[in-house]
């Protein structure tokens, strides 16, 4: 491979900036610019140069010999004062010296998957990491990051391999006698293995909630307060109000924190009879979007009916409090802090739930392998005549689980997923 570097910290102004060289020729590149290079994962102060003697800046320079470094290449950083003169003029001379190119959108991690320093689900971990924007996002990212997935796959792939081996032996003295019965092994490792994948199934569409944010949509008859409610809900005017009926026509969207939690607040069309084709839509919007929202809050009377079936978890409120004395009122805030408190509690809990797989890919991989210890197990139950098939079977179940952290099938994968990656990555 050849050597490539980047802008590895955000683009602009900033107190310092850092600019990260991996390859073969890393350490030689900068030892063209830069005196006497520090030992492997010794930071030393050093003048840059443009490669004439003339100074570009003093730059903490660290180096962090291959295999040990994050691409498991050798790889060169030089931590400079964060001044967009001084990072342009530094890019320049990297490339102008001919032994490195500027790398492309997401190079530096993809390196590291080829040169097995990660796997595809810590690569698609770190990306939810660097997007992260609330501290459960950042501890459940983190956790693919540090290899939790790849540990928990791993363990699942070995009892298969296991499986498959003890099925294997039978046949290769199907006409012996062979003095173990294997069956009973091959059966706890199919259904520990199977056990695992149910739970972690379900727990994988909480952790995706997780990571992409959940919704939740205030619910209600047109002008009862929904934009009012979103707008203390968010502390700032995110939707226009007014005492006309029908006055929000789109899904008005708020994204906040709540309490470390990704949630977006959808404000939606009030529900009634459209007086207009434009009208209409947004009503068939708002009915859509609030069946398929993690959480309904509706504000209703008591005795009103609502548009849509109530679920366990979905809140209702009576509307305009500061007119009828209870419920919730986003003019005078009475009874939104509790709203805000009920929510988090709801989703805290599903949110204790969510496993470590994040992304539907996971979750396509985990079902393919659960849907062939299916088709194994009662093969195994039928006897050695079958456990030919049975092996050939669980061969697939370990293939599906390879797929998953990127041991086979998944190069159609990597250009899509990596150029999501900053250049610096």
């Amino acid at each position: 491979m050849n050597t490539i570097f980047a802008l590895a910290s955000a683009q602009g102004r900033a107190g310092v900036s850092v600019i990260r060289l991996s390859g073969p020729d890393a350490k030689k590149v900068v030892a063209k610019f830069v005196s006497n290079l520090p030992k492997d994962r010794v930071a030393g102060l050093r003048i840059l140069t443009d490669g004439t003697g003339e100074p570009l800046d003093h730059a903490l320079v660290l180096c962090f010999d291959g295999p040990r470094s994050f691409t498991g290449e050798d790889v060169v950083e030089l931590h400079l004062h964060g001044s967009i003169a001084v990072v342009q003029s530094v890019l320049r001379v990297l490339g102008d010296s001919g032994l490195a190119r500027l790398a492309e959108p997401g190079e530096f991690t993809r390196r590291a998957l080829e040169n097995g320093r990660m796997d595809l689900a810590q690569v698609e971990g770190l990306a939810d990491l660097i997007e992260s924007e609330t501290e459960t996002q950042r501890k459940q990212a983190l956790r693919v990051v540090t290899g939790h997935l790849g540990a928990l796959v791993e363990q699942w792939r070995s009892s298969l391999i296991r499986a498959a081996a003890l099925i294997e032996a039978t046949i290769d003295f199907v006409d012996e006698d062979v003095p173990v019965d294997v069956t009973p092994e091959v059966r706890e490792l199919l259904i520990g293995v199977k056990s695992d994948l149910i739970s972690e199934i379900a727990g994988s569409k909480v952790a995706e909630r997780i990571r992409v944010g959940f919704e939740v949509a205030i619910v209600g008859a047109p002008n009862v307060g929904k934009s009012t409610l979103l707008n203390a809900m968010a502390g700032r005017d995110a939707a226009i109000t007014s005492d006309i009926a029908g006055t929000t026509r789109d899904v008005i969207e708020v994204r906040m924190d709540l309490m470390g939690l990704p949630v977006t607040i959808l404000d939606t069309a009030g529900l009634r009879d459209g007086q207009d084709k434009i009208e209409v839509i947004g009503i068939n919007r708002a009915l859509e979007r609030a069946r398929n929202a993690d959480l309904r809050v509706f504000l209703a009377g008591d005795n009103e009916v609502l548009p849509l079936a109530q679920q366990p978890d979905d809140i209702r409120l009576t509307p305009k409090a500061d007119i009828t004395g209870s419920g919730v009122s986003g003019i005078t805030g009475q009874g939104v802090s509790e709203l805000l408190n009920n929510i988090q509690r709801v989703l805290e809990q599903r949110s204790s739930q969510a496993g470590l797989a994040t992304h539907e890919r996971h979750r396509i991989a985990m079902q393919s392998t659960l849907t062939v210890l299916d088709v194994v197990l009662p093969l195994v139950d039928l006897g050695p005549e079958h456990y030919d098939i049975a092996a050939e079977e669980l061969r697939s179940a370990i293939r599906s689980l390879e797929a998953l952290v990127g041991r086979i099938d998944v190069e159609n994968l990597l250009d899509e997923i990596f150029s999501s990656f900053c250049l610096g990555k």
